[in-house]
């Protein structure tokens, strides 16, 4: 079976009216609902699909137009790489590669034919070496 790689990771909904948002989505799904302090004044909330490989969130982004609408992330090994390669390829650039600390990165455009689709690339972890030990002398 082929490995599966580039699977859509993180979906958001940009919103201008949340609290009426997780109302719907908790009586129609279930979802639970997790308030996270970003940057000064931002809230970002968070969802709790119920899924080990994908979750999401919402929020009022500060250019919000009004118009309500769900933005998908598909997970990448490198955003700065396929965000440039995205723009070499047609797409109009959004959001430049954006570091969240302790979590990763995003970016997003949109591509050639209209539709807006971001990319998703975790925080690496550091890989721990194991440490050599010495082998007991024989006897």
């Amino acid at each position: 079976m082929p490995t599966l790689k580039n699977l859509f990771a993180h979906y958001q909904l940009n919103t201008g009216d949340p609290s009426r948002a997780k109302k719907f989505y908790k009586a129609l799904f279930a979802w639970k609902f997790e308030e996270l302090k970003m940057a000064p004044g931002m809230t970002y909330t968070a969802f709790d699909t119920g899924s080990r490989e994908s979750g999401g969130g919402m929020q009022t982004p500060e250019d919000f137009d009004g118009k309500a609408a769900w933005v998908n992330y598909v997970q990448v090994a490198d955003v700065k790489k396929c965000i440039a390669k995205a723009a070499k390829l047609g797409a109009q650039v959004v959001v430049e590669y954006q570091p969240i600390p302790d979590m990763g990165g995003f970016g997003i455009f949109i591509d050639p034919t209209g539709a807006m689709l971001g990319v998703w690339e975790p925080e690496k972890k550091a890989v721990r070496k194991p440490r050599k030990t010495k082998r007991a002398a024989k006897r």
